[in-house]
């Protein structure tokens, strides 16, 4: 006789129900392990990993093995020397020393046609100014019956107790050395010999500013009709309120524009609806919006790309590390080309450029793993493919956004030492100033001397001279 028995008896449907719930539960405790490990993950991001800038490095640096090898200071072996050039012959005082007797045996020497040992020293004078009075004699007109003076030159009457090249001076120092009106003021008591208040550097500051808005106004409309540039972004403090310094950078020269946002609508204001040319950015928002609203080509920054390849690497999960890992080689690939270029012909390289660009876009696009971060990675290919790649069909345009990033450097020094403006003076003071110094640097032009040409003209009443590049 067979007795028919329930599959499981209540016990064994107790522990059943045991261990379903132990599952859970381990299936959430994994799950909630997964996501720390995501965000520890994410919390040692840094410059080399995402878009983080280098300066957030600061505050936690990245480990080095101890296994590496330290360079010795100084030059490194291959590198050529880089000697100063001595000064001209019409510009030197030469003083001649003359050795009597012989240090080792006393002997008496005598004179020989040979190469003297030279040392070029240079000084700077007591108190290095020409102070003139300028006087306006009177005259008395008999038929009015009044008293006139003559009047001043423009450049007198425009600069007052300051002539032009201390002016420059005293901008100089403000802008290129990140110097306080109060060390500037310093400066010119113990050094130059000139007691000058704080109120006064800040007028004679702003009439430099003044002198530049010519050029500045130019190089803003000229934009337009570039046909490359690279853009970027940084944070900017105006009394406490957060603002943005915006970098646009042009073949022969660099402007900047400081805005009470990051939106696209500067791109608008700045770039209007009809720019033709290409722009070299990041991934950021307004780069995308801008592009979407004016059909306009982008070059997204590949190095960004690589940082936030690099990024899945670090993840906890073997699928995520593994994405990341064949979409970093064929990254690098990509790069390899490029580095090799001076090897192939022009046909050649195109042909192996976009070789490569197929197989980047292969690995981003295929057995994509299901978490965000890879997801996000193909979605940026899937939406902005091409983006990636339009320096391989357009000649000049870079394959990341370094020239932008290289130039807005000097802003961020300048944020950290100066704690940002408080007016819109000191605002347009800023954009001016870093307009010259970077467009200076990249023409090969002295930054001191062009400001000496503009504040002149500006107190002669001419014409600014022009920062674009003639021809």
């Amino acid at each position: 006789m067979v007795t028919d028995h329930p599959t499981t008896c209540p016990q064994c449907q107790r522990l059943q129900a045991r261990l379903d719930a132990q599952q859970v539960q381990l299936d959430a405790l994994q799950a909630t392990i997964t996501q720390l490990q995501e965000q520890l993950a994410a919390a040692r991001k840094d410059s080399s990993t995402s878009s983080k800038p280098p300066s957030s490095d600061i505050v936690k640096p990245p480990q080095h093995s101890a296994s590496q090898s330290k360079r010795s200071q100084g030059g490194q072996p291959g590198h050529p020397h880089h000697l100063r050039v001595p000064f001209a012959p019409e510009l030197v005082q030469v003083i001649n020393h003359t050795a009597q007797a012989c240090p080792d045996c006393g002997q008496g020497l005598q004179p020989i046609d040979a190469t003297a040992r030279v040392v070029q020293q240079v000084e700077i004078t007591d108190i290095p100014l020409r102070i003139e009075e300028h006087r306006g004699l009177p005259g008395w007109c008999p038929h009015c019956q009044a008293l006139h003076y003559a009047p001043f030159p423009d450049a007198v009457a425009a600069g007052g107790l300051v002539g032009p090249r201390l002016t420059v001076l005293i901008a100089y120092l403000k802008g290129a050395c990140h110097a306080s009106y109060s060390t500037i003021r310093k400066f010119c008591r113990d050094i130059v010999g000139l007691a000058i208040s704080r109120g006064q550097l800040a007028k004679i500051v702003n009439k430099v500013s003044v002198a530049l808005d010519e050029p500045y106004q130019e190089l803003l409309e000229n934009l337009r009709a570039q046909e490359r540039l690279n853009v970027d972004e940084t944070g900017h403090r105006e009394k406490g309120e957060r603002w943005w310094t915006w970098c646009f950078r042009a073949d022969l020269y660099t402007l900047f524009k400081i805005d009470p946002t990051r939106s696209g609508d500067v791109l608008l204001e700045v770039l209007g609806q009809e720019f033709d040319g290409v722009l070299g950015c990041d991934y950021f928002s307004a780069y995308r919006r801008y592009m979407r609203e004016t059909g306009t080509l982008l070059q997204f920054c590949l190095a960004h790309l690589i940082r936030d390849v690099k990024f899945l690497t670090t993840l906890p999960g073997a699928q995520e590390r593994a994405y990341g890992e064949r979409l970093r080689e064929a990254l690098r690939e990509l790069f390899s080309v490029i580095h090799r270029r001076e090897q192939y012909s022009a046909g050649g390289f195109e042909l192996l450029l976009l070789a490569a660009r197929d197989e980047v876009l292969r690995c981003a696009l295929t057995a994509v793993p299901a978490g965000q971060h890879s997801q996000n990675v193909a979605e940026r290919f899937r939406q902005h493919g091409p983006a990636y790649f339009q320096f391989i069909t357009t000649p000049g345009v870079a394959p990341t956004n370094n020239l932008a990033e290289q130039a807005i450097r000097f802003v961020v020094i300048d944020r950290l030492l100066t704690q940002g403006t408080r007016s819109v003076k000191g605002r347009r003071w800023c954009e001016r100033i870093w307009t010259v110094m970077a467009t200076c640097s990249q023409q090969g032009k002295s930054v001191f001397e062009y400001l000496c040409q503009a504040v002149t003209a500006s107190f002669e009443k001419a014409p600014a001279p022009s920062l674009l590049p003639k021809g």
